[in-house]
């Protein structure tokens, strides 16, 4: 048995970073870029080492950049995370799985620690293989929360819902986290979005502005159980800044997108006073009349423009500060897991 699955990218589109605190966010994939991993029976369990695993370097110097650009971290780690929730999943729901191992290899051309869900790649693609693998089905809303919890409880890295969400679910989709319903469930609610009624749409990277997210998010946790107002106000303000996206899309109107995409920007710039290497993206990207924001917690950006007049000045304005940019692939939510 040869199993093959893979995760795409994803761009938080409104409302990030307010998914880790009940908020509401917009978000959809693309397959512009993913992580795939390849799964096959053998006798002994195995996780074999990607490139972000890399132990063999070229020269001290090689070895420093690597590190400096993307620190101590590897895939591995994610699988092995996954598979034990997964494995405690069914232990604890009553399911029995088959008598058998696997081998698993993965690989990822996203674009690394630049706000484009590259480790949740791996992880969800890992759950998806693992549930074909043993003909088990994880319910959809609760696969999101079981990468999470992969990620957040067992190698302690801050995050939300929004990025494994949208991995799973894939598209487009508006997910709201209210408190009460979250807890009481162990997931939000989750509504797709038809893509159809989205705006142009555009993504830009620095892929020399590699950071690792859950610093940040660490900070913003503290802040937030400290129960600060002005961040749970902003946390408030950026739910609803999804909500109206959300209504605005469902409406066919479009037009109002752009406002929205710099208003959470802006929000978060006033907030958390965002470091100026990733602010001059947002500005570049302004400059030539496009609408920016993060697409995630920094090195990359997402937003909106008009026309193909106005994609050129934006694609010309970010690549003299170093920034690639892209149009999104944004494909129709994948079938259902087959387990059969």
């Amino acid at each position: 048995m040869l199993i093959k699955t893979r995760s795409f990218a994803r761009a938080g589109l409104l409302g990030n970073p307010s998914d880790g605190y009940f908020g509401k966010t917009v978000s959809f994939a693309f397959a512009n870029f993913s992580a795939e991993l390849t799964m096959y029976e053998t006798p002994e369990l195995g996780f074999v080492p990607g490139a972000v695993d890399d132990a063999t370097f070229k020269s001290p110097d090689d070895l420093l950049q690597e590190i400096q650009l993307f620190g101590y971290y590897g895939g591995i780690r994610l699988m092995k995370a996954v598979s034990k929730l997964f494995f405690l999943y069914c232990r604890d729901n009553g399911i029995t799985l088959p008598q058998k191992n696997f081998t698993v290899r993965y690989k990822s051309d996203i674009p690394r620690l630049v706000g484009l869900s590259g480790s949740s790649a791996i992880c969800t693609a890992m759950l998806k293989a693992l549930q074909q693998f043993y003909g088990v089905t994880v319910p959809l809303e609760y696969a999101p929360t079981l990468c999470l919890e992969a990620e957040r409880d067992e190698l302690d890295i801050q995050c939300g819902l929004q990025d494994r969400v949208i991995q799973m679910y894939e598209g487009c989709v508006f997910m709201d986290f209210a408190k009460d319903f979250v807890e009481e469930t162990g997931h939000g609610r989750y509504e797709r979005l038809d893509v159809s009624r989205l705006p142009n749409l555009y993504i830009a990277y620095d892929p020399q502005r590699a950071e690792i997210s859950g610093k940040y998010h660490k900070k913003l946790r503290v802040l937030f159980e400290e129960k600060k107002p002005d961040i749970l106000a902003a946390m408030s303000e950026f739910a609803d800044i999804a909500q109206r996206g959300r209504d605005a899309i469902v409406a066919g109107k479009r037009e109002e997108l752009p406002a929205l995409v710099n208003a959470n920007f802006d929000l978060r710039d006033r907030i958390f006073n965002v470091a100026a290497a990733n602010r001059r993206m947002v500005m570049a990207a302004r400059s030539s009349g496009a609408s920016a924001k993060f697409a995630g917690s920094g090195g990359a950006i997402v937003g909106t423009y008009e026309d193909e007049a106005q994609y050129g000045r934006l694609v010309a304005a970010l690549a003299e500060i170093g920034c690639k940019t892209i149009r999104p692939d944004i494909p129709a939510p994948a079938p259902a897991i087959a387990t059969a």
